[in-house]
């Protein structure tokens, strides 16, 4: 039996779940036949830690006398906000070392402040990503994804993210099935995948102010399927087209088209994610009409066909 030593650096103002939410994963892994993760927890003097949420966090031991592991996480949380000299350099020093170096939400602060982001393609926590590309600007910051990994660099979006990224550390290391039997335990069904958007399409856009085109995007996203061209919404919001489609604009920060073509997107990933309907329906029932319309937006967006994109994300079929 392989067995693989994590470590997870512990801090004051460290945001629990950033730390447990990974652990649980691999704790849960460690419970199948063949698999083994040793656990380990650490702070810089090895003493206790407060979370953001007020829980004493009980490290097994000092940075210092940690062993050194095969993956190395750093959780985020508002103690990350400040200064950490000590953390920073201990970071710096063996941050290089390890097989897989991970960060969970704005953990990716600590580790860019040690410099071991610059050149690398990373995400963190949707509120954090411009904090990060602006203050350490050889750092690729990418804020779309959950998760990112670039070679032994693995970083992921805020808090329940880093669940995911766990999901598939377990994964690369011993197989789909065995993620996907953790994520059905931890009743988090499916382990998300990486380049999948930390907003839906509803979150990632700004609602509309006024009545008529709230109702307009609240009907998109109940109609995926319909005449969503821009005369049939202008229609529908009693406007002129031009008028509706910068009114639309201005009060979204998007054009119709493009949000649209979220919605349509969204709904597709989770027909194909969560039920056995064929490309051809899944298709129909997003608004693309035709397979092949679906399969260029999938190409486009996620770099994925739409039966590659299922054959990787939807859970087996339980066995009867």
């Amino acid at each position: 039996m392989k067995q693989r030593s994590v470590l997870v650096v512990l801090f004051d103002g460290v945001q629990s779940l950033d730390v447990t939410g990974p652990m649980e994963v691999f704790s849960g892994a460690s419970r199948s036949p063949g698999v083994s993760y040793d656990l380990r927890t650490a702070s810089l003097d090895g003493g206790p830690v407060r979370s953001t949420s007020g829980l004493t966090l009980m490290p097994d031991s000092s940075l210092a006398d940690a062993p050194a592991p095969h993956t190395l996480l750093v959780p985020g949380g508002q103690g990350t906000r400040g200064s950490l000299p000590e953390l920073t350099a201990w970071l710096r020093e063996h941050g290089p070392k390890p097989d897989r170096l991970v960060s969970v939400c704005t953990g990716a602060l600590l580790l860019a402040e040690a410099g071991l982001l610059d050149g690398h393609r990373v995400t963190t926590h949707w509120n954090y990503c411009e904090r990060l590309a602006r203050d350490y600007p050889a750092v690729r910051v990418d804020p779309e994804p959950i998760f990112v990994r670039d070679g032994r660099l693995a970083t992921s979006a805020g808090v329940t993210a880093g669940i995911d990224l766990a999901l598939a550390l377990v994964e690369e290391d011993h197989g789909r099935d065995l993620a996907l039997n953790i994520a059905r335990h931890l009743v988090v069904f499916l382990r998300r995948p990486g380049n999948q958007a930390q907003f839906s399409a509803q979150l990632r856009v700004q609602t509309a102010e006024r009545e008529p085109l709230r109702e307009v995007q609240h009907w998109i996203t109940q109609h995926p399927d319909a005449d969503l061209g821009v005369d049939a919404l202008a229609a529908r919001a009693r406007l002129s087209p031009r008028h509706f489609a910068r009114a639309f604009r201005a009060e979204t920060g998007t054009t119709p088209g493009r949000y649209v073509d979220q919605v349509r997107l969204e709904h597709a990933r989770r027909l194909l994610e969560d039920t056995a309907d064929g490309v051809e329906q899944v298709a129909r029932a997003s608004g693309y009409g035709t397979p092949e319309a679906m399969r260029r937006a999938f190409v486009k967006t996620l770099a994925t066909a739409p039966a590659e994109y299922r054959r990787r994300f939807r859970p087996p079929s339980p066995r009867t």
